[in-house]
């Protein structure tokens, strides 16, 4: 009987930086660029394995690749946060908002009968 094995890519990156590994790798990578095998030796993982992480994160545009010769040098794509940073933003505003509105929800249920907020 063979076994198949289903390879699965996140679809966005926030799929993509969900996964540890993968936010290690991205951890490495954003101080200075730096080849697969360099990349693989910070794992206890294989290294087809780490080429899977890196693949996965190349193809949703977090990190950037360049061929050296036989070597592939993988740097991080600063402008693959910019999508995070804007929801990041997004959920911040929403809770602000939600925030006031509790407060003064119970501002005005810890008011007496009759004041009103002015």
């Amino acid at each position: 009987m063979r076994k198949f094995w289903l390879t699965y890519l996140p679809v966005d990156r926030f799929e993509a930086l969900g996964e540890p590994h993968r936010r290690r790798i991205v951890e490495l990578v954003a101080d200075r660029a730096r080849n697969a095998g360099e990349i693989a030796t910070h794992f206890t993982i294989s290294r087809p394995a780490v080429s899977q992480h890196l693949r996965v994160l190349t193809e949703t545009g977090v990190l950037a690749v360049t061929v050296h010769g036989r070597q592939r040098v993988y740097s991080l794509d600063p402008t693959a946060f910019e999508e995070v940073e804007n929801w990041l933003d997004a959920q911040r505003e929403r809770w602000a908002r939600a925030l006031d509105s509790l407060e003064e929800a119970m501002e005005a249920a810890h008011r007496p009968s009759g004041e009103t907020d002015t």
